[in-house]
């Protein structure tokens, strides 16, 4: 007997019984629906921790002053006031560098008219913007003249807008004080929200680094010096050239400890990519369980099926169908059940991902290769399961299935 007429007998015994077939699919539409959900909430968790990553900036790397031993104390962390603009300088002309910005930061009270606002002021440079992949909403970022002559201009987060002109004015023009210093608004932000940490970092004014250090500060060091390599295989040759550089520029040799720390954020990406990958993997092997469960629903099913047409088994047999196309019968109808209700489940579980997507308002997507993985998961679900009782089908001896009642 042909594949294609294999098919419509398997098809036709099916139909005979819709709401039993309908009953045994479900447990695999149920499974396939359950991998491929939380196969999306894994990909959606993993994409917005990335997303949370790569919002600090591109290919970032960050130097922080380091630790100083004063009267047989070491001061830990950020007690090395060492780290000048000058620095940045340096570093901006070492090859696999895009940019680099000083960052000198302090809180204070920023007011407009009537309204004032604590807040976090960082003085930068203008390639700020572009190491953290932060467009504007409106108006212009600073320029190098404006370093350059410590211009007092500012361009504001969005948090900072809401509070200093709650009346929904543009802050274009304005003017803020800051330390007792006017600053006219050039320019926002586009809003970013909260960063990994819970940190709002739309709470923010950026100036000119030079006009935080010599107008308000007075300092001659920066807090930090954020640098973006060209591209992600660059960060780690980067990393060892700006050590180097600030080794010699700061005259530090063996057996002296470092005054700075350079760090990066490729290490903390790689661990949430791995994270989110087995999490991934552990919801869908969770979810598989459910798809072996159907399958023993459809083996439980299947051999119902050979012991109500034992009759027609030993009647087949009689006028001359082998024991090869008994077999493929019923295992042609384990593997439709198994077939039509993975394609289901994909219909399932596609629906559930955008609801999920529109709860979380995670980026979920399910990706091509789970989708045929399932509904092919699915079919040999249905092949191991349904082998058994398609055997026990055709190993029925013809008289005592015709005498069957």
């Amino acid at each position: 007997m042909t594949a294609a007429a294999t098919l419509r007998l398997a098809l036709a015994a099916l139909i005979r019984n819709k709401t039993r077939s309908m009953l045994t699919m479900l447990g695999i539409v149920i499974g396939v629906a359950a991998v491929l959900v939380t196969v999306a909430i894994g990909v959606g968790a993993r994409t917005s921790v990335q997303q949370s990553i790569n919002s600090l900036g591109s290919n970032l790397i960050v130097v922080q002053p380091g630790s100083v031993t004063m009267t047989g104390a070491r001061t830990g962390l950020g007690g090395a006031s060492t780290l000048t603009p000058d620095d940045g300088l340096a570093i901006a002309k070492l090859p696999g560098v895009a940019a680099v910005s000083p960052i000198a930061s302090f809180r204070t009270q920023a007011v407009a008219g009537d309204n004032n606002w604590q807040t976090s002021v960082n003085g930068v440079a203008p390639t700020y913007t572009f190491i953290r992949s932060w467009p504007l909403a409106a108006g212009r970022f600073f320029n190098e003249n404006d370093v350059a002559s410590a211009a007092k201009v500012a361009v504001l987060g969005q948090t900072v807008v809401s509070q200093l002109f709650p009346s929904g004015d543009s802050p274009i023009g304005q003017t803020i004080i800051v330390k007792g210093a006017p600053f006219t608004v050039v320019g926002t932000l586009q809003a970013l929200g909260q960063s990994g940490l819970g940190q709002d970092q739309d709470d923010t004014v950026l100036i000119p680094y030079t006009s935080a250090m010599q107008r308000l500060t007075g300092l001659t060091t920066v807090n930090v010096l954020m640098i973006s390599a060209a591209s992600a295989d660059a960060i780690d040759p980067v990393t060892e050239r700006v050590t180097a550089l600030l080794e010699q520029r700061h005259r530090i040799v063996p057996p002296q400890t470092d005054d700075f720390q350079v760090r990066n954020l490729q290490a903390i990406a790689q661990t949430a990519s791995q994270t989110g990958t087995i999490m991934e993997l552990l919801l869908a092997g969770v979810a598989a369980v459910s798809l072996v469960v159907g399958g023993i629903g459809i083996m439980n099913i299947m051999l119902v099926s050979v012991t109500e047409r034992t009759r027609e088994i030993g009647l087949r047999m009689a006028v001359g169908a082998r024991g090869g196309s008994i077999l493929r019968q019923f295992l042609a109808e384990s593997v439709v059940l198994a077939t039509i209700g993975g394609l289901i489940g994909v219909v399932v579980g596609g629906t559930g991902t955008l609801a999920v997507a529109a709860l979380t308002h995670w980026p979920t997507t399910i990706p091509p290769q789970w989708i045929v993985a399932s509904v092919g998961f699915s079919a040999m679900v249905g092949i191991f399961f349904g082998y058994y009782p398609a055997r026990q089908a055709a190993q029925l001896n013809p008289i005592e299935a015709l005498r069957f009642e």
